[in-house]
């Protein structure tokens, strides 16, 4: 299917400092619009750590009757919001300017910072630590287990990074690297101060996604969800993950709109794991046959890096009398979700607006 790449020139400068300042600047440039657009605020629990409000921020861009949307996702793990609001922000910018045009059969829902208190103090969870895309489970049934989790659990909170890297290493010889990769990150919900905790209750996140789900009567249309994501995969390029079932109605919208770059883990040929309790499951749930649901993922360093930097902020945040050694290691969790870098921040942007702008054709038709 071919589609418009808007060309206007990409202004890498656009990714925010902080929670605050993107909270600001997003909201600024949905002002500018010439289309119709309607505002909802979602007030999140906790403050920030200059004491500011938490609120995930969205709006719907066209027709209140439209028949089909594209959901535009970011901040579903916290600190991985850097990069979401620089997407949303340079979108509405070519909105604002013409550059892109949205067909009247279509809107556009933007979901701004999903997670804000993560955003806001540079983790992927939220301040009860729980990680949203692990968070979409049936909390009245027993809940899922991941054994393999349970038993590298004391390597993880070792102190010693050198012996924590032998031990996963000597699971890995064992199992192989997709099973230390499933016990490390698949999910677990028996540990709330570990990494890839997926919680007992819906999390913020979750109840607002349900209610504008039930806002916008989203089930009676037809959706292009996607769901912005960094720190896996190769550097700089935005993967399209599909977790729909292989052959499923999901999957062949996907690979329609997309191409043959989705990749799809329950087949293994996405940089991710299969997951429990992914977000998507909720859209998942309510969505037509003409329908699909995406995480573009952003690549920055290995996978290996990604699991000691997670494990070092767990540590930290799971220990008292820190505060100065969790300040240095946001640093370290910024770099590794948003690297300061112009050419990875260039690449980001122009991908985004390649696969948005699929997403908007495919699901216009």
């Amino acid at each position: 299917m071919s589609y418009c790449l808007p060309l206007a020139a990409i202004d890498s400068t656009i990714f925010p400092n902080s929670y605050a300042i993107a909270r600001q600047l997003w909201l600024s440039n949905t002002t500018n619009l010439h289309c119709p657009t309607r505002c909802l605020p979602y007030p999140c629990a906790g403050v920030g750590p200059d004491n500011e409000q938490l609120i995930t921020d969205t709006i719907w861009l066209g027709r209140e009757d439209a028949e089909n949307v594209l959901v535009l996702i970011g901040g579903t793990h916290g600190i991985e919001g850097f990069t979401g609001s620089a997407v949303q922000i340079d979108m509405l910018t070519l909105l604002a300017e013409g550059l892109i045009v949205i067909p009247a059969n279509t809107a556009v829902l933007m979901i701004h910072a999903l997670t804000p208190w993560g955003y806001a103090w540079q983790r992927r969870c939220d301040a009860d630590g729980v990680d949203l895309n692990r968070n979409i489970v049936d909390f009245s049934r027993p809940l899922p287990e991941n054994k393999d989790y349970d038993r590298l659990k004391d390597t993880f909170y070792q102190a010693d990074a050198a012996q924590r890297k032998i031990a996963l290493a000597e699971f890995e010889q064992q199992y192989g690297r997709v099973a230390l990769e499933k016990a490390v990150s698949a999910g677990q919900y028996s540990d709330p101060s570990g990494p890839f905790y997926g919680g007992k209750t819906p999390a913020h996140g979750r109840l607002v996604c349900e209610d504008l789900i039930r806002r916008y009567a989203l089930h009676q249309r037809d959706l292009a969800i996607i769901d912005l994501h960094t720190g896996l995969g190769s550097y700089g390029y935005g993967e399209i993950i599909c977790d729909h079932e292989p052959g499923s109605a999901g999957t062949h919208a996907a690979q329609n709109w997309y191409g043959d770059s989705v990749a799809l883990p329950l087949l293994g040929t996405s940089s991710s794991v299969p997951k429990t309790g992914l977000l998507d499951y909720a859209w998942h749930a309510i969505m037509s046959n003409r329908s699909c649901y995406i995480t573009l993922e952003f690549g920055t360093f290995s996978t290996d890096q990604l699991f000691e930097t997670l494990l070092r902020d767990h540590q930290l945040w799971a220990q008292a009398d820190n505060e100065q050694a969790r300040l240095e290691h946001r640093n370290v969790m910024r770099r590794h979700f948003c690297p300061d870098d112009q050419a990875w921040r260039e690449m980001v942007l122009f991908r985004a607006r390649q696969v948005i702008a699929q997403g908007l054709q495919g699901v216009s038709h």
